[in-house]
């Protein structure tokens, strides 16, 4: 079509009314007809608005009589337009031709985009990358509006695309590139070259032999520790060789301790090796405090307390007090070992001491009635027991005094012997000289109420003084002399006494009384605080003394010391050597021997 008739030049002759007389108004420039190369909807649509900008200046009648002259031509382009996108593009193709198709175009569907697309690719023949270039159709879909949006990321592969729907053949005038890389080889960057290579072999190799070495050290660190554990294990089983190697018994083990090991008793190693391999028997006793059971140890009997869970202050204050220096003594319960044992679920706090089959003097007396000689013995040795614990004993190896505060029957333990050994120190306490202090451990418990002096049941006892714990122990010690004459049994010296009745003279014997503990007549069972309160401090009473006590020995000495013990005043009472002094010519060891004999025969006392 000739330029002159072109539809523009139709629809918009030139307006010369709207512009200056100078200008002079270009309607190809401003809108090209179709087929001219300036014209595409893009460029149409730019100089359009830039008319209408300069339209602008134009009277609002002028624009009126512009947009009636001119409204349908608007509608006919604009439809014009539509219609040719709406029937899809003829695109070039190169490489993606669709259908085998080898002229070099491709038929776009309606509202699809034509494209072309360039990859990096590997040239055999130079042996250096170059670009390599695609054309063809996108399909309307998603799909195709994403890919052209490919070049906005990155690629592994240096890649790039661009999308037109202009007009047909558009993608022919595209020409997408990508970041070309550089072929210089960049020392920080990548393992692309020989050297990188070279590199990352280092770095692996030198790794490797870090690894090597680390384990070489970690060996012969492993190797050197378990060398000297086990010299360690050899240095502490060394002491232990003595007590453990062989058949040793545990009285061997206990002299070997004396003689060349500290006097506080077997090491800690032995004590817990002793423990692990008891052999639980039978329970022989419970108290408050734990249970006492029957064990055995290569085949020799001890006793083992088992202390309640709660009383874990007790077990430890009795396993210190057992292991002081120069503790062992005849007439003190011979300290075995302690342990606490455990599986997870439990815990059980062991204390191993001497087994004594008699049991404590409470039930002895209960069971048989000591004569004379008997008696006195165990009077004897009880107080030769308490008198090594209140004394201090000076130099090197030095033990500190220790009052017991929980002295009673059921805290002292007859032996095979017939004598006393003094058991029971979770209460103890200690004195220590040097620093003038008294060593008393945080514990909850306390004595027994009915042994409790005067001076501890009214709270007057002088906390800060030794002498007063002693006291109390004096006290509590005249109590179980009384228990002690009670059973006494006078049969066989004949007390008789000649009574007059009704003109008639009888001759009466008198025999042991039966086994009460102190103040039974008084207070109930399990007396209180209050109930001992008023008996002994208010009332000032005592346990009532015999009339035929005073007639024979060792009754006479037994009750006159007892009442030596039981004063209301803690300065009067007797002290612990001085009751032992004063019940030694009671003590008859020659007549003993007939009682020992008969026991280890089997031939006990008769029971009363």
């Amino acid at each position: 079509m000739p330029h002159e008739y072109s539809l523009i030049n139709v629809c918009f002759p030139k307006p010369r009314s709207f512009f200056s007389r100078e200008e002079h108004f270009d309607s190809n420039f401003f809108f090209p007809p179709f087929g001219h190369p300036h014209f595409t909807v893009a460029s149409f649509t730019d100089r359009f608005l830039f008319a209408g900008l300069r339209w602008k200046c134009c009277k609002m009648a002028d624009i009126l009589k512009i947009y009636t002259r001119y409204r349908s031509c608007l509608w006919i382009l604009l439809l014009t337009l539509s219609v040719k996108y709406a029937n899809g593009l003829t695109c070039y193709c190169q490489g993606h031709c669709p259908y085998d198709n080898f002229n070099g175009t491709c038929e776009a569907r309606p509202f699809s985009q034509c494209f072309a697309a360039v990859e990096e690719v590997y040239n055999p023949d130079t042996g250096l990358p170059e670009p390599e270039y695609t054309y063809g159709c996108l399909p309307p879909e998603e799909k195709g509006l994403m890919q052209c949006k490919g070049h906005l990321v990155p690629h592994l592969v240096p890649k790039s695309i661009q999308c037109c729907h202009e007009s047909d053949h558009c993608n022919r005038l595209l020409s997408p590139m990508y970041e070309i890389r550089s072929t210089t080889p960049d020392p920080n960057s990548g393992f692309g070259s020989d050297q990188n290579v070279h590199y990352l072999a280092l770095l692996v190799s030198g790794t490797a032999s870090v690894i090597i070495l680390f384990v070489m050290v970690v060996c012969v660190y492993v190797h050197y520790k378990r060398k000297e554990d086990k010299r360690q294990v050899s240095i502490i089983k060394a002491p232990c060789a003595p007590y453990l190697g062989g058949n040793s018994t545990i009285k061997d083990m206990v002299d070997h301790s004396q003689s060349s090991g500290s006097g506080s008793g077997l090491p800690l190693l032995v004590q817990r090796t002793i423990a692990k391999q008891l052999v639980m028997g039978h329970s022989i006793g419970k108290g408050r405090y734990g249970e006492v059971w029957m064990a055995k140890w290569r085949e020799e009997k001890v006793a083992v307390k088992v202390f309640f869970t709660t009383e874990e202050a007790s077990w430890f204050r009795e396993t210190d007090i057992y292991q002081t220096v120069l503790m062992r003594h005849s007439h003190i319960l011979g300290f075995i070992a302690a342990d606490i044992k455990g599986t997870g679920s439990w815990t059980q706090m062991l204390l191993i001491t001497d087994y004594l089959e008699l049991g404590s003097l409470h039930d002895f007396l209960q069971q048989y009635a000591p004569d004379g000689v008997a008696a006195g013995r165990l009077a004897f040795t009880a107080a030769s027991g308490l008198a090594h614990l209140h004394t201090e004993i000076f130099g090197t190896r030095g033990k500190p005094a220790i009052a017991h505060r929980d002295i009673k029957s059921k805290n002292i333990l007859v032996k095979r012997d017939w004598t006393c050994a003094i058991a029971d120190f979770g209460l103890a306490v200690r004195y220590i000289s040097e620093s003038q202090e008294i060593d008393i451990a945080p514990n909850t418990r306390v004595g027994t109420r009915r042994y409790m002096a005067p001076e501890v049941l009214d709270e007057s006892l002088n906390k800060f003084a030794f002498e007063a714990f002693k006291a109390a122990d004096i006290y509590s010690f005249g109590l179980v002399l009384w228990e002690i004459a009670r059973r006494c049994n006078t049969a066989s010296s004949t007390i008789s006494e000649i009574i007059t009745d009704e003109s008639q003279e009888k001759l009466v014997t008198y025999g042991p009384d039966d086994y009460q503990q102190p103040y039974y007549d008084c207070v109930p069972s399990d007396p209180s605080f209050d109930d001992m309160y008023n008996v002994v401090c208010v009332k000032k009473v005592r346990p009532d003394i015999q009339p035929h006590w005073l007639a024979e020995e060792p009754l006479k000495t037994l009750a006159q010391v007892m009442q030596e013990c039981w004063h209301q005043n803690p300065a009067a009472r007797l002290t612990a050597l001085r009751v032992k002094k004063s019940l030694t010519r009671i003590n008859d060891e020659s007549d003993m021997y007939m009682y020992t004999e008969k026991y280890n025969d089997k031939e006990l006392l008769p029971s009363v």
